[in-house]
């Protein structure tokens, strides 16, 4: 505790302040960090499937010569990888079944890290934690999901009302 006479030393001047930010930047709504983390996965994903798109032979031949995955022809996974890379992000996007959206790409990402490319660990690691966020945090309150839970949310609390209002 400092009297009047003492000045607070410089340490505890920067700890104070350090303290205001720490508690400042724990204000961001946490729903603003999920959308920035749909939204990056999503671009992430959805790039990858419209290059498979955009020259889907070439595709082909990375799968066949360079990915082979065991049990499934290049083809049937080139075309997979493509639907899945390309339509679960527009969930991502909007907000829609956002958690069980997360699932094909954590299982992707699971694929790529464990038989395509081992040393994309770091990378493999990133994506895998931010789709573990998503998945166990849902999609934050700017998305479809959450003015779906809102809507049936007030559906149950109004059908109580209306039954009590017939028994009377």
């Amino acid at each position: 505790m400092h009297d009047i006479t003492t000045p607070p030393s410089a340490l505890t001047l920067w700890r104070t302040r350090f303290v205001a930010l720490r508690e400042w930047l724990g204000k961001m709504p946490l729903s603003l960090i999920l959308l920035g983390m749909r939204v990056a996965m999503g671009i992430v994903f959805f790039n990858a499937g419209l290059l498979k798109w955009n020259s889907f032979d070439f595709a082909v031949k990375l799968f066949a010569d360079e990915y082979r995955l065991p049990l499934l022809p290049p083809e049937l996974a080139a075309r997979m990888a493509m639907m899945v890379e390309i339509g679960v992000p527009l969930f991502l996007f909007a907000g829609l079944a956002t958690r069980l959206a997360t699932l094909p790409l954590i299982g992707m990402t699971l694929v790529i890290v464990t038989l395509v490319y081992p040393a994309s660990w770091v990378e493999s690691l990133l994506w895998g934690s931010v789709l573990v966020m998503i998945l166990t945090r849902g999609p934050g309150v700017i998305s479809l999901d959450h003015l779906i839970e809102r809507w049936f949310t007030a559906r149950e609390q109004a059908a109580p009302a209306k039954v009590m209002m017939r028994a009377v």
